[in-house]
């Protein structure tokens, strides 16, 4: 047995969650895979693998070896790189999950650029407002707007989005131009929920304006839990929206959205690039990490 090809087949197993598509990936048949899956169970003396015939789960003993097997892995390809060229040419599968506005208007455009220098990284990328587990769904590593809610992720912080409240002229034409934010309190005026991932709920918006500081809850009749979505709602007059700057510059310009209440001002949302703190940082997800933060600096 090569305790190397073995080990990179149990590893691929796990993340694809399937002896066929893991030799797929690997180019193996799935004979070999899984052949090689049960010798290393057999030299290690312990199950890493629940197999049915519908679906493969680690084991508990197998999660602790594929977090090792992980790290190992990454070393050996760390290791193989930094004595030939390919240095600076890293390789490999990374996966990545962001937010779907920031993807549509920041990275997506961006990655023709990412793919020529970095031509040997295969970006598996999620496109979600949801609350991803790292461990459990094998993420390298998220993007995400809002405090950092999991204090054991390792972050870098990518930027602070300024936030702005805009609505669609139809909307105005319907229900009128507010002028003071606690007007969104009364039975004349709705705005679109947000359903944040962390609690499900929309949250009240914070703004001030010098001394004076207050909440805003609104009413709706829509609320959803995904950004694109959201700002599609306020653009067909649904409601009057809370909205990251960057993400309505091309409607407003358009004359598609208004801003509203130009003298409050909101506070600025922080957003991370964030990872497990005991995940290798390998070649390749060090460079994802220093491409996007200097993308997310020199983006609008």
């Amino acid at each position: 047995m090569d305790r190397f090809d073995a080990m990179q087949a149990f590893v691929r197993v796990v993340e694809t969650g399937s002896f066929t598509r893991a030799a797929e990936t690997l180019h193996m048949s799935k004979t070999t895979v899984t052949q090689l899956v049960q010798q290393l169970e057999a030299r290690l003396r312990v199950k890493l693998l629940n197999r049915t015939t519908r679906k493969v789960n680690v084991t508990a003993d197998g999660a602790v070896y594929y977090e090792r097997a992980v790290r190992l892995l990454a070393d050996m390809d760390d290791a193989e790189t930094s004595l030939s060229t390919a240095s600076a040419s890293p390789r490999g599968r990374l996966r990545v999950d962001v937010p779907s506005p920031w993807a549509r208007l920041v990275l997506i455009p961006s990655l023709p650029a990412f793919h020529e220098r970095y031509p040997e990284i295969q970006l598996d990328l999620g496109v979600s407002d949801r609350m991803v587990d790292l461990i459990d769904e094998r993420v390298d590593c998220v993007v995400r707007g809002g405090e950092l809610v999991d204090q054991s992720l390792a972050a870098r912080r990518l930027r602070d989005l300024t936030l702005g409240v805009f609505a669609s002229p139809t909307y105005l034409a319907r229900a009128g131009a507010p002028t003071h934010p606690l007007e969104l309190e009364d039975s004349y005026h709705r705005i679109v929920g947000f359903r944040w991932a962390r609690t499900g709920k929309a949250l009240p918006y914070a703004m001030h304006r010098g001394d004076e500081r207050i909440e805003v809850h609104g009413r709706h009749v829509l609320s959803v839990d995904d950004g694109n979505a959201y700002l599609e709602a306020g653009l067909v007059g649904m409601g009057i929206l809370w909205l990251p700057t960057y993400m309505v510059q091309p409607s407003v310009a358009r004359g598609e959205l208004v801003p509203l209440f130009e003298d409050w001002r909101l506070d600025t949302m922080p957003m991370y690039v964030a990872y497990r703190p005991n995940r290798h940082v390998g070649t390749k997800l060090r460079a994802f990490i220093d491409w996007v933060s200097a993308l997310d600096a020199d983006s609008p």
